[in-house]
């Protein structure tokens, strides 16, 4: 694989959905999968949907922008629909309803476990992804769910169990507007009814990550702090990270779970492409130690007059 900073777009194939029969869910777990047409040992994005108030955005169909940039330079991307999507029709005392935070994070190792079944269903991608090189982001609840792939911890609040999901297969992360900590951060309904929250610990999240936060998103339903609640996976975390940083960027961060989204209330295509080609290139740079595309990048945003944001790194 080329380790241009910038390598050139490549036709994209999509896929979708992909059935993966699970018996002890309660649906089977529908995938697309994302790729370029051409190229060999293609590295592995798992992302995660966020909620929202749309119906398929929270699903596999959701994200385009973000898929469509990541697979055309290189990455086979892969979405599961989790059973929080409203495209599902499950009864409201669901285990694990509404947010279902365990099962979107076991949704995603079970993807690494069953790679053999995802080439068989989609025959242009047989032997072309590589099984060592794999990544996990995540948009607002998505990127709950990649925390704690990348290792960040909860206390189960219906036994008290520390929760550990980290995925060792997983080598790098990105949070988009993600969930910060929990305790007195967060808005009194988001105690009560989400109580999963309020133990959020990033202590043990040494899983290298790259955290996008606007400056303007302050999630009001969510966080009494304001737009830094979203930087907390960066602030309290401890190894390699780096946070991006939108100048007036709010929860969509310019719209990437869809193009032209009406909940989109920061809607800025100059944005996206700014979050598609950073975090692009702080993957590449990751998966394969050595590419200069993180830096690169890092240095041309630093070198635009007014940029559209900021990134600082541990």
């Amino acid at each position: 694989m080329s380790t241009s900073p910038h390598p050139a777009p490549t036709p994209v194939l999509s896929v979708g959905p992909v059935t993966l029969s699970t018996p002890d869910r309660p649906v089977d777990l529908h995938l697309r999968v994302s790729a370029p047409m051409t190229g060999d040992d293609l590295p592995v994005v798992l992302l995660s949907h966020g909620q929202g108030h749309s119906n398929h955005l929270s699903s596999l169909n959701g994200y385009a922008p973000l898929v469509h940039h990541w697979a055309a330079r290189g990455f086979a991307v892969i979405q599961p629909t989790h059973l929080s999507s409203r495209t599902l029709t499950l009864a409201p005392d669901t285990p694990g309803a509404p947010l279902f935070w365990r099962s979107r994070a076991e949704d995603m190792s079970l993807i690494l476990d069953r790679f053999d079944e995802i080439e068989a269903a989609v025959p242009q991608l047989a032997g072309r992804l590589d099984r060592e090189k794999i990544a996990v982001a995540g948009h607002s609840m998505g990127g709950h769910t990649a925390s704690l792939l990348l290792g960040a911890r909860l206390t189960d609040p219906d036994d008290g169990t520390e929760v550990d999901l980290t995925e060792p297969r997983v080598s790098a992360g990105v949070l988009l507007a993600s969930v910060g900590r929990g305790g007195d951060a967060l808005t009194p309904f988001v105690q009560e009814n989400w109580p999963f929250f309020l133990t959020t610990d990033f202590s043990k999240m040494t899983t290298p990550t790259l955290v996008v936060a606007g400056d303007r998103d302050d999630s009001a339903h969510l966080t009494v702090t304001g737009p830094v609640w979203h930087a907390d996976p960066y602030t309290l975390s401890p190894g390699r990270k780096s946070l991006l940083t939108l100048v007036g960027g709010e929860h969509g961060l310019g719209g990437v779970s869809g193009y032209d989204v009406a909940e989109t209330t920061d809607e800025s295509p100059e944005r996206v492409a700014l979050v598609s080609e950073l975090t692009s290139a702080y993957l590449r740079s990751e998966l394969y130690p050595g590419d200069p595309a993180w830096r690169t990048a890092c240095e041309t945003l630093a070198a635009t007059q007014e940029p559209l944001a900021r990134v600082e790194s541990k």
